[in-house]
This record gives structure tokens, sequence and C-alpha cells, in this order.
């Protein structure tokens, strides 16, 4: 493996926010960057806008057959309850024929999901006035719906110097200080994400 390309659901329309967006991931999995760094294998990830281009992106790095390493991340939108591939083949109607399970990642079930695992990082972010109380306290935060990340996220940063959480101008920030311990406790799916991509660029 030369290469290991991510094309991930995320960052609006707008080439300036999906830039936003690249940079606060790439920080958040700045661990595999550094591993990927050291093997000589080129990392590149890209912020693809909607769930549909995502798809599609991932889809054309595959038929390149090009030797890179090709990973889809996206939302799962809803509770998972099976594989990740028969999850996106029954709710998105996706083909996933050719497609390895390894290649394909969820963040369960959304990225906010990600970022209210670190209360610690959004009182730094937000300061004091942050309602950390309002964030939902769960163990396993995948069984928290996405709907009541949104209305948690909500409530904690109404008060708050920046305002409520918006997707566009806070998310890629508060990724680059959330701890990646923290959400790998808390997210199956992200700590999955991790140890398959250090396993790979491992090897």
């Amino acid at each position: 493996m030369t290469g290991l390309r991510i094309y991930m659901e995320g960052g609006g329309q707008v080439k300036a926010s999906k830039a936003t967006l690249r940079q606060g991931m790439n920080e958040f999995l700045s661990d595999a960057r550094a591993l990927a760094r050291r093997r000589s294998c080129r990392w590149k990830l890209v912020c693809c806008g909607s769930r549909s281009e995502t798809w599609k992106h991932f889809l054309r790095a595959v038929r390149e057959d090009d030797g890179d390493m090709i990973v889809l991340l996206v939302d799962s939108e809803g509770p998972v309850k099976t594989s990740v591939l028969n999850h996106l083949r029954t709710q998105d109607h996706w083909r996933m024929v050719g497609i390895e399970a390894v290649a394909v990642h969820l963040m369960i079930r959304c990225m906010e999901t990600w970022i209210v695992a670190d209360p610690d990082a959004l009182s730094g972010y937000y300061g004091r006035s942050l309602r950390q109380n309002a964030l939902p306290r769960s163990a396993n935060l995948e069984s928290v719906s996405p709907k009541e990340i949104a209305t948690a996220l909500q409530r904690a940063t109404r008060g708050t110097q920046k305002g409520e959480y918006h997707k566009i101008r806070h998310a890629p920030d508060l990724l680059k200080q959330v701890s990646v311990q923290r959400v790998r406790g808390r997210c199956a799916a992200c700590r999955r994400l991790i140890q398959v991509l250090e396993s790979k660029l491992a090897t």
C-alpha cells in the first residue's frame, strides 16, 4: 500500500468549508497521519459534501484500483443493527459488490456524537458558560439518537459567547480539540476506524 485516501461526508457545498472540515478531521486523526508519514505512505482526506457525493467519489476511487487503500466515512443516520455493509445496502440502497468491510466506516450516528464525547474539550472551546450537564452522559453514545445529540448541543451552547453549536463554523475547530481516546471509549465505530487505519498502516 503506497497511499491511503479517506472520502468523508460533510463540509457543505462550499470549497472553503470543506477545507476547514478536512483540517479538523486531519487533526483528529493525527496519530494515524503520523504513522502514514513514518511509513512514507501518502495520506489524503477528502470532504465531499453530501452523502451521495461522498459515495460517488469513493466508488470512483475504488474503481481506479491504483494500489491505495480507499476508505468511506459517512454518518450511519439511524441505529446500526447489522454489519456496516448491510446497513448501507438497506438504508441507502448502495450496491456493495466488491467492497471490503474494512474500507467502510460509519460515524454512529453522526459526527456530533464524536464531538460530545469530550465535554472538557467543549468547555475549553465554548468557555465556562457551557452547560455541561445538558450533554448526554451515556457511556455508549452510539445509543443516543442524532436528534437527542443535536438538542443537547443546542441547550449546552446556547448561552455561550460563541453562540449555539454550528456545524460548519464550530465542528472543524472542535475536532482539533476533542480527545481521541475519550471518543474511542464512548464510540465503538470511532475505535474501529482508528484500529483499522493503524493496522493497515503498520503492515
